[in-house]
Formats: C-alpha cells, structure tokens, sequence
C-alpha cells in the first residue's frame, strides 16, 4: 500500500507494556520502579470469588505490599461504582492503583487513580452537557494494569466509560493522565474466561482494529495544523495501519481456537497480543460508527457491549465501502478472503462476510434483535448516535441522522 503525505501526528500510549505468558509475576518489580509501598486493587467479584487474582494478592503480600481490595466492579459500571473506589481510596491513601479483569475494572481504576487526590465530583470532568466539562487536574496515583479479558485495549486507554443508569447514558472520562502506568498483559490470566465472554471480548478487540484502519487521516480533520485544537483521537496513520493490520490477523485467526479451547495457551496469546495492538492502535486512530452504535444501544438497552458490535459492524463495513472500499478490501485479504480477482467494492463485501462468518462460528448474536431491541426506539438510538461526535467524526463516510436510522433498521 501507497501512503500519501500526511500531517504531523503523534502517537501515546502506556508507559511500560510488559507482555507474555507468566508477566503478572513481575507486578512487584513494577510497583517498587514506581514506588509504590501501598496499594489499592481494583476488580470486580467474580474473578476474586473464582480466586484469579489470589496469586496476585499473595505476591503482593509477600513482599509487604499494604493492600485495600475493592471488588464490586460491575459490567458496564454505573457512576455509583466509581464514586465507591474513588472513597475507598481516598479512605486508604494508597500509593497506588492496581486494575484486574476486563474494561470495566481497569476503566475504574484509571479514574480512581487520578481523581483521587483531588476533590469534586466525577460529573466535573465529563463533556458538557452531562457534565461540566472540567480538565483533569493532573496526574494521578500510579496505576498499573492486568487485563483479564482480550478485547477491551483498557490497559492502553486514557478513557473511561461510565454508565448513567438513571438517564440511559453513557459518558467517559478522556486525557493523557488516564493512560496508565503500566500494562501487564498475561495471557495465562485470560484461560477462566467462559466461550461467551471470550467470544464478545475478542470481537470486540477485532472492531478496535477494524475502525482503526479505516478512520479517516488527520489532514482530513478540522483544524487539523492547530495542535490545541486536535480531537481525542489523532486520526489513522502508518505506525496505527500496521498495528491495526497485525491485530486483525492475530485475532481472525486466533478467536475461534480460543472459544472453543481456553487452555490452548497459543489462542489465548494471539488473542492477548491481538487486543494490545488493537487498543495501541485505536487509542490513537480512532473509532467509528460501530461504537457509537453499541454505545448508544448499550446505554438504553443494558446489551452486552462486544456482542452488540458483533450485530452492528457487518452494517457498518457496508455502509462505509463507498468511502474505504481499498481498507476493507485489505481487511478481508487479512482475514484470509481471497480477493485476488474481485474489485475493491466486492472485497469490501467480502470482510463483511468474513466478520459474519466469524460472529457465527463463535456464537454471537446475528441481530439486536436477538439482544432484546425490539426497535421502537430506532429513532432515540439513532439520534442518541450521530451525537457521539468524538466516535462519528473520524468515520470515513460522513453519516446523518437518517443514514443511522437505516443502520439500525438493517442491524435488526
């Protein structure tokens, strides 16, 4: 593939990235580089009730590490989730903060690790007009992450997403004192996962990748030359194409083995280093439409945020040919489609297939339909939608109100 010039960018990410199989035991060198001789764990109660985070615990004490554990993460948490760690920590005084499990746990820890010294509410630091649109005062405890799941790219992330139950809203968090610390990505932590999980997580990681490649470059962006005025997410460029292109490679061919076999350890790593890469590369690419679908279904309808993509990006993959048709092309060669005779617009056609063949072979839903959408409310869920600009901007098709009706009409 020919790049094209393009406009300064920049690329961040995590600050130390450890990765392979047994890395979690390396947690306590990690903490005294960072000097941190207390801690606060954050995860949610499942994995402490199946004891997944034992180990973890018990290194930690065995060094003198003071622990607080906070385990009532919930999927998709609800504000009321971060406002308990945020206390707790502030109760404890840690000298920092660990997250253990899925998105949700890492998410809530990243944001107890930098409102915690400061004051205010939550609702301060989230955009307008749910909140008040406040700047993150600066940085935070350290904050170290251990992904339980492969799929989320929280451990790379500077956002967290927070459920308003009460508004049927979902909100974030953004800014570079969110990125973590440190990310110990182990995939021998990821084997308890059930099929199901397994199976939404690693679509959605393989989304992550997918809108990546596609969104649209920085120098197609307003005011894209004014560095105070860059959106959240930069835009793709080459660094984020070749991890993007890596990840969908690793976890194409990786997600089946891992649903159908936790313990086959070479599944379970390609799934982890695909879910790395993945949120390495959208954490500065960008999204698109997919999430802010899921986003607005998920925020109303409680749906399973992975399984949600799994029903909406073969509709999306369509709808954006028109303005990508090479990259999904290119998608679905990686995929391993053979497109050696067909047009740009038929490989584009032919990814679509390739991720509803995937989303069946690890028996996710095929429709919202399936999820409890009974699509009365299209109209809300559209609108709700091609609000989230910081997801729509950097689609590469410009989308309407009207385009992500039918959208959800298809996804049905």
């Amino acid at each position: 593939m020919v790049y094209e010039a393009e406009s300064v960018w920049d690329f961040s990410m995590t600050g130390n990235v450890r990765f392979g199989q047994g890395v979690a035991a390396e947690l306590p060198s990690v903490l005294e580089a960072l000097a941190c001789e207390s801690v606060m764990v954050v995860t949610d109660p499942g994995l402490r009730s199946i004891g997944v985070i034992d180990p973890v615990l018990s290194q930690l004490e065995d060094e003198g590490i003071e622990l607080s554990v906070f385990s009532d993460v919930e999927p998709e948490p609800a504000l009321a989730v971060f406002e308990a760690s945020i206390d707790q920590a502030r109760e404890f005084q840690p000298g920092g903060i660990i997250g253990i499990g899925g998105g949700s746990s890492m998410d809530v820890a990243k944001t107890t690790a930098v409102l915690t010294p400061y004051g205010g509410e939550i609702l301060d630091y989230v955009a307008p007009p749910t909140g008040a649109g406040e700047p993150i005062p600066g940085a935070g405890l350290p904050t170290v992450c251990l992904p339980t799941t492969a799929g989320t790219g929280a451990e790379t992330s500077p956002v967290s997403v927070i459920s308003l139950p009460d508004r049927n809203l979902k909100v974030g968090i953004s800014g570079s004192s969110q990125l973590p610390d440190a990310a110990l990505v182990d995939p021998a932590l990821t084997v308890t996962l059930p099929p199901g999980p397994t199976a939404s997580s690693g679509i959605d990681a393989l989304s992550h990748a997918i809108e990546a490649y596609v969104t649209r470059r920085y120098s197609d962006k307003p005011s894209a030359d004014v560095p105070t005025q860059r959106p959240d997410y930069g835009g793709r460029t080459v660094l984020t194409d070749q991890l993007a292109l890596r990840a969908i490679k690793l976890i194409s061919t990786g997600l089946r083995r891992a649903v159908n076999n936790g313990h086959d350890l070479d599944a379970r790593r390609a799934m982890s280093l695909g879910s790395l890469l993945a949120g390495m590369a959208f954490t500065n690419a960008g999204l698109g439409l997919a999430h802010a679908m899921a986003m607005a279904t998920g925020a109303r309808h409680h749906t399973v945020h992975g399984e949600t993509i799994a029903t909406v990006l073969p509709w999306v993959v369509r709808y954006n040919a028109s303005a990508a048709a090479d990259r999904y092309a290119e998608i679905a060669r990686v995929m391993g489609e053979n497109t050696a005779n067909a047009s740009d617009y038929e490989g584009a056609e032919m990814g679509a297939i390739a991720i509803e063949r995937l989303r069946s072979d690890v028996g996710l839903a095929t429709g919202l339909a399936d999820l409890g959408v009974d699509g009365t409310d299209i109209d809300t869920l559209a609108r709700n939608a091609v609000q989230l600009e910081r997801l729509v901007v950097g689609n590469p098709r410009r989308v309407e109100e009207s385009d992500m009706r039918e959208l959800f009409e298809n996804a049905l």
